[in-house]
């Protein structure tokens, strides 16, 4: 999969990004439940797909290191992170990165309309800091998903807890919810640092979707 740069690609991400700012009108649902935040261990490497593609995506890459900072979560954020994560999954057709670029492990941006888990969860991240959301709560996350496969999601960090994007539902829920084996994602303080992540307690099955 192939990041973009600085901007979006073409007449899709331009596209893309109108779509979800015109459903700014639409009725905004009640808000979740809080649900707790994930349990963050050590450092740990970054994914091998992230590496291979910050030497020529320096935006996403690098920056100062900043103060952890939560997505304060109202019916204005609630509605906008429901609204970019069924924009992004309706939007984007999904295809493994070996059907389109003959690689099995290659992160990007789906700037033709196709891609896999990691690239709508960076198109979601872009389009939420694109829409003033801070970077330090928006984090790529890596799961085991229901066949033990490794998946990506988009982590949102609230002052309700964190909650998942995902291109495999259009609900948006919390981490706890989703039934998938954390096993890091990037850190509050920079996007080069990744953490372990602790798994959800047996008890905490909270559905914070809508």
């Amino acid at each position: 999969m192939r990041l973009l740069g600085g901007v979006l690609s073409g007449l899709f991400g331009l596209g893309l990004i109108a779509s979800v700012g015109a459903q700014a009108s639409n009725p905004i649902r009640a808000i979740p439940a809080a649900v707790s935040p994930t349990p963050v261990l050590e450092d740990v490497k970054p994914p091998i797909g992230w590496i291979d593609f910050c030497p020529t995506h320096a935006d996403d890459c690098e920056g100062p290191v900043l103060p952890p900072k939560k997505i304060t979560l109202n019916a204005a954020t609630w509605g906008e992170l429901v609204r970019v994560n069924q924009q992004v999954n309706s939007d984007i057709e999904q295809v493994e990165d070996i059907t389109l670029y003959g690689v099995s492990e290659k992160w990007t941006y789906p700037d033709a309309g196709k891609g896999d888990c990691e690239d709508i969860a960076l198109l979601k991240r872009r389009i939420l800091m694109r829409e003033g959301m801070p970077r330090q709560a928006l984090l790529m996350t890596v799961v085991r998903d229901e066949t033990g496969a490794g998946h990506a999601i988009l982590t949102v960090v609230t002052d309700r807890g964190d909650f998942v994007l995902d291109s495999k539902t259009s609900r948006v829920m919390g981490w706890e919810a989703t039934g998938y084996g954390f096993i890091k994602r990037q850190s509050q303080e920079h996007p080069n640092q990744w953490v372990k992540l602790g798994e959800p307690a047996p008890s905490g099955l909270i559905v914070a979707g809508h």
